[in-house]
């Protein structure tokens, strides 16, 4: 079970940082979905000023950019890979990821509609995406609080799949959250490198193009096409409903440094036996979290004595996932964060209800 549970860790991780890269270019819909946190109306200086720059830059980088990459994930002593093609036509954007390493997946995304395919079997999963990548509100460049819990520095240049790419460094201001050095392609601001560094500056993870083809003649009406061959699928088309943490019952009793409520879902479940639509039994609830970089999810649901245990741990590379019974509820935090972190909110987390 652990086994399969990595594997499904490692694709995902492989997946969002695959389709960060790509959301950097998707600006439009990114910026627009993403719930903003809280600015500080002071002028941002120094650190947070330049912090603020590279993130502007970045937020409009390559807007109208097309390529064509194979992008390269190493956590937790495996190694996967994806080849990714991405297109742009005006504030139109389309990819298509394909997973090199494990079974076969095929990820298309067109503006906010994501189209998962798992031709062993035989299913595609249906979904609209508010946020799509690694740092989940990298576009909220206004927001000065970003400087509160990290340094920003530069650190010279090198060149990554054949392109000259400046290095920046996100340094934490605390033990709450890791460190990243980023390498963004020095004309456009493409990200093309990114390691995510422990408390003692140790790589933990790191992602990269291999191979990258810029200005590639990537076709938009080709890529919706093929998103839109499902015969022989069958499409699962999951319900997210929009919520509250506090509409459900649930609270902080303090906040963790630096992490805000970003947004809250649940998910109905099909209760067995009741094929007709609405009958549904309690799904689990998704609380998600972030400092403006890093992203915390906090997973809800009936605890069942017959498939929990009372408290589990397991990470891969930057990901760790802390599970613990509370009640009558099963608590499963999982982030990009230290294993200290999601203790932190699972200690923070009371029934109110």
């Amino acid at each position: 079970m652990l086994k399969n549970l990595l594997k499904f860790m490692l694709f995902k991780r492989l997946r969002l940082l695959a389709l960060f890269v790509c959301a950097l270019l998707a600006i439009n819909y990114v910026a627009a979905q993403v719930p903003a946190i809280s600015a500080s109306t002071a002028e941002p200086t120094g650190d947070a000023r330049s912090l603020n720059d590279w993130l502007m830059r970045m937020h409009q980088a390559s807007a109208n950019r097309s390529y064509v990459g194979t992008f390269v994930v190493s956590a937790g002593g495996n190694l996967s890979s994806a080849k990714i093609w991405h297109v742009c036509e005006g504030a139109q954007q389309a990819e298509r990821v394909e997973i090199l390493s494990g079974a076969p997946r095929s990820v298309f995304r067109y503006n906010d509609q994501v189209m998962t395919f798992m031709p062993d079997h035989k299913v595609v999963r249906s979904e609209k995406r508010e946020s799509l990548g690694l740092f989940p509100q990298l576009f909220q460049s206004a927001d000065s609080r970003i400087a509160d819990f990290y340094k920003f520095r530069k650190d010279g240049l090198e060149r990554v799949a054949g392109v000259d790419a400046d290095i920046v460094m996100l340094i934490p201001k605390d033990r709450l959250r890791f460190g990243y050095r980023v390498w963004s392609e020095r004309k456009n601001g493409l990200i093309v490198k990114l390691q995510t560094l422990d408390a003692d500056g140790k790589i933990i993870e790191e992602a990269a193009f291999s191979e990258l083809q810029l200005d590639a003649p990537v076709s938009m009406s080709q890529l919706v096409q093929m998103m839109g061959k499902v015969q022989g699928y069958r499409v699962d088309k999951p319900v997210l409903v929009k919520t509250t943490a506090g509409a459900e019952g649930w609270a902080l009793k303090m906040p963790v440094a630096g992490f805000n409520s970003i947004s809250c879902y649940k998910r109905p479940v099909l209760a067995a036996g009741s094929p007709e639509k609405g009958a549904t039994e309690e799904g689990p609830l998704q609380w998600i979290f972030s400092d403006g970089l890093a992203s915390v999810s906090m997973f809800v649901e009936p605890y069942d004595r017959q498939r929990h245990v009372k408290e589990s741990m397991l990470s891969l590379g930057a990901t760790h996932t802390l599970t613990r019974a509370l009640g009558a509820h099963w608590v499963t935090v999982v982030g990009e964060v230290p294993l200290a972190t999601l203790q932190l909110f699972t200690s923070a987390l009371e029934r109110k209800k």
